[in-house]
């Protein structure tokens, strides 16, 4: 059996309350719905319906949601390490309250202690991001790892998905991707993310100085309805996103992320070769099956990123 990728971070239940409890919701009722999240989970996800061996380091309880989750990556067949469902511990939640006016405000309940974290044999690539790369104490083992792997032939990953309501400072939050974006081969950063973090800098002056240090190979910038741009050291790509009817954009970044990792899957550039050959036509490529991805996902409700036959149907093979 092909080893794993190996994906690091929460998965949570996302649950949406519209009303403010004196029945003026829809209808003039009040309604909650809650939903498997957590954009490491939701990029495990997204792997496996690709057709990617995925194991996920996470951990959640044995509560009804923690049992929602469980169904969710079970079902959709993501492997989960030892010790990712642990009866003693609380299932995180991350609440969004819509006022009458559509107006939402957010509350976190998370807790990050990740079980002990290692890497299987012939594992082509590890990713991790969000909310778990930042929160203590799981955000220091996560450092630690990723350094342990400086000299091992795995290709790392990253996405910050950088979250101003859990480090409301920019400063130091982009001090901390940094450190861990020297330990990783691709970072992938949303325009938003660049907008809070590095206020003021264009996205290739961003691109460039993550570039800087010695293990990164490339960055890819998302821009929403604009597409993304993929910067590698010796090509940059301009990618645009195709015309579709939006339902949400729930989850799309974390289906371009899978999809950026198992486009470069495909091509044999994971693992030892760490992006080795990366020229401008392939990443164009590699981008541009990321963003149809994003774009599939796009026309559906929340996080519900595409399968292979999905895609092939969509955009072709």
């Amino acid at each position: 059996m092909t080893a794993p990728v190996l994906v690091i971070g929460e998965a949570l239940v996302d649950i949406v309350s519209t009303g403010n409890g004196s029945g003026s919701g829809r209808n003039g009722k009040n309604s909650t719905k809650a939903t498997p999240g957590g954009s490491p989970a939701n990029v495990a996800v997204g792997l496996a319906r690709l057709g990617l061996p995925t194991e996920l380091v996470t951990r959640f309880g044995t509560d009804p949601y923690g049992d929602q989750l469980g169904a969710h990556l079970f079902g959709n067949g993501v492997q989960l390490s030892p010790g990712s469902v642990d009866p003693q511990f609380r299932t995180s939640t991350a609440t969004a309250t819509l006022d009458a006016d559509g107006v939402a405000s957010y509350q976190f309940d998370i807790a990050w202690e990740p079980p002990a974290l290692s890497l299987r044999r012939g594992s082509p690539a590890v990713h991790t991001g969000s909310i778990a790369t930042v929160l203590e104490p799981g955000a220091a083992a996560i450092r630690t790892f990723l350094d342990s792997l400086a000299s091992q032939p795995v290709t790392v990953t990253l996405d910050p998905n950088a979250r101003p309501t859990i480090t409301p400072d920019p400063e130091s939050t982009w001090a901390a991707v940094r450190a861990l974006a020297a330990s990783a081969d691709l970072v992938k950063l949303s325009d938003e993310d660049c907008e809070f973090l590095r206020p003021g800098l264009s996205p290739d002056e961003i691109a460039a100085e993550l570039l800087s240090v010695d293990r990164t190979k490339c960055v890819v910038i998302t821009r929403g309805g604009d597409g993304a741009i993929g910067v590698s050291r010796t090509a940059r790509v301009e990618v645009g996103a195709p015309a579709i009817k939006v339902v949400d954009t729930v989850g799309a970044g974390d289906s371009f992320m899978s999809a950026l990792i198992a486009g470069l899957h495909a091509r044999r550039l994971l693992g030892a070769v760490r992006l080795e050959g990366l020229d401008e036509r392939t990443l164009y490529d590699v981008v541009d099956y990321a963003v149809k991805a994003a774009a599939i996902t796009c026309t559906r409700h929340g996080a519900d990123p595409p399968t292979v036959a999905d895609h092939t149907a969509t955009w072709g093979p």
